[in-house]
């Protein structure tokens, strides 16, 4: 089961997300859906879009949280892998710039929602 959390910036809510515990379900991930919340990868260095039918944002984030990079991801492609990331948060079209969300931010995955 995941587990809901809180994404949280400059001491402001980004968005409500989902954090998966196992291996499976983070390989799983946004295959197949359309409409989704945003999704946590811990730990993660690269992302695929394999299966997927969207094309998604990916902000990869270091050890203290702080994004390192951003790109968008069309449907059945692989990512390179981003060394210095330590978890990705995946989210649907325009949701990082609806948060203002860019490079050298610090996201902060709190958890608690319920």
């Amino acid at each position: 089961m995941s587990e809901p959390v809180w994404l949280v910036s400059a001491g402001r809510v980004l968005a409500a997300a989902q954090r998966p515990h196992t291996r499976a379900q983070r390989r799983r991930g946004l295959i197949g859906q359309v409409e989704f919340e945003p999704l946590v990868l811990q730990p993660c260095r690269w992302v695929h879009s394999l299966g997927m039918r969207v094309t998604i944002e990916v902000a990869y984030l270091d050890v203290d949280g702080q994004v390192v990079f951003i790109e968008r991801l069309r449907p059945w492609r692989v990512a390179a892998p981003v060394w210095r990331a330590r978890s990705v948060i995946e989210a649907s079209i325009g949701s990082f710039e609806r948060w203002n969300l860019n490079v050298g931010d610090v996201v902060e995955v709190r958890h608690g929602i319920n």
